[in-house]
């Protein structure tokens, strides 16, 4: 059965301001002018999370199928139809517990796979990662992950300049699992030289990076000046000013800027005491900080939050739709199953009101209750 709904609809074209979704089961059949309508809810994309931790009280780097479940609906109350779950720096065995509670969370569609954030990344920029599970590379840990995961494993964030990287990067390339350079201290060189290898994300654009310098550009212009990456950013007005998210916004295009929460637990929760990979994390004014030195400890944001910072900033809202959901998908090799509201994919969108709060959430063709 055909089912409509009516508003000023933003397609990966622009926005149709008399538009209408059709949609028949899980597939959108139909995306079109509807001249009846007049100054309706805003219709846009389900948001595509390609880096969260947790929300609403629940986490996933405890690897816990029953949390990530939680935490997953309580991103989908916020418009968030894809998420990855995304893991922090761990010891090996508690990578392996988590993908294996989490890859039957895959293969049911509450997920959309998951994403190892470290063990392998660098001492001097690991921000909140727990310096104490830090390592090199290991293509054998990640080859036992890939197999454990039947298919599972989305992407992996490492810094490119930890001895066995490149060779890290190719094998992930190869089992077309996305890249990510990130929490790196590398050099523009080292950088450009994963890139080469097969990396094709850059985490959390400035944050848990070496700084731009003129004589050494380092990972930050490196990761702008590719045109195959695309760049992950935390809009919440805390990790970056806003300038720099319109600016890269501006420098790489909305078709390579994706907004992030980079989320842990506390996400719609009140402020006080939480933990993050084995380490206390203190929330104030919707801050979350390392409690030993004040490093910033992931965000509590939320995918529509995100998008409505974004617009706030000066993002055009078709611009930020891109941001939240088409490219992201693309990033994570999703671009042909989600992401847009486009005839074919699945029927995932997301109703706003004037002032972008949600309205109602549309996924797999149902609406969210």
């Amino acid at each position: 059965m055909t089912v409509r709904v009516n508003g000023r609809v933003v397609t990966p074209t622009g926005v149709v301001r008399q538009g209408c979704v059709e949609w028949d089961g899980d597939r959108i059949t139909a995306v079109a002018e509807y001249p009846s309508v007049r100054d309706g809810h805003w219709i846009v994309p389900g948001f595509v999370d390609m880096h969260t931790h947790g929300g609403g009280g629940h986490t996933f780097t405890t690897g816990d199928a029953d949390e990530a479940r939680a935490a997953a609906d309580f991103h989908l109350a916020h418009g968030t139809t894809t998420l990855l779950a995304s893991l922090v720096s761990a010891p090996f065995p508690l990578m392996r517990t988590a993908t294996e509670a989490f890859a039957p969370l895959v293969e049911e569609g509450v997920l959309a796979g998951i994403h190892f954030e470290g063990p392998y990344l660098s001492a001097a920029r690991c921000g909140a990662q727990n310096p104490e599970y830090l390592r090199d590379p290991s293509t054998d840990e990640l080859t036992e992950l890939i197999e454990l995961g039947r298919g599972a494993i989305r992407m992996v964030t490492l810094a490119p300049e930890r001895d066995g990287a490149l060779e890290a990067i190719k094998l992930l390339t190869a089992q077309r699992v996305v890249t990510a350079v990130g929490h790196t201290d590398a050099t523009y060189e080292q950088t450009r030289a994963a890139v080469a290898a097969g990396a094709s994300v850059g985490t959390h654009l400035f944050n848990g990076m070496r700084p731009v310098h003129h004589r050494e550009p380092g990972p930050v212009v490196a990761l702008l000046d590719a045109p195959t990456v695309i760049c992950e950013l935390v809009a919440d007005g805390v990790h970056l000013h806003d300038g720099m998210l319109t600016f890269v916004t501006a420098t790489a295009g909305p078709d390579r800027a994706a907004l992030i929460t980079d989320a842990m637990a506390a996400a719609g929760m009140p402020d006080g005491e939480y933990e993050l990979g084995g380490q206390a994390v203190t929330v104030a004014d919707g801050v979350a900080r390392l409690a030993r030195d004040g490093a910033i400890a992931g965000s509590t944001l939320t995918m529509d939050a995100a998008l409505r910072h974004a617009v706030n900033a000066g993002i055009p809202i078709a611009d930020a739709a891109r941001m939240v959901a088409t490219t992201p998908a693309r990033a994570i090799g999703l671009g042909d199953r989600v992401g847009s509201l486009q005839v074919g994919l699945r029927a995932d969108l997301v109703v706003l009101d004037d002032d972008l709060n949600v309205v109602r959430v549309l996924r797999a063709g149902s609406w969210v209750e």
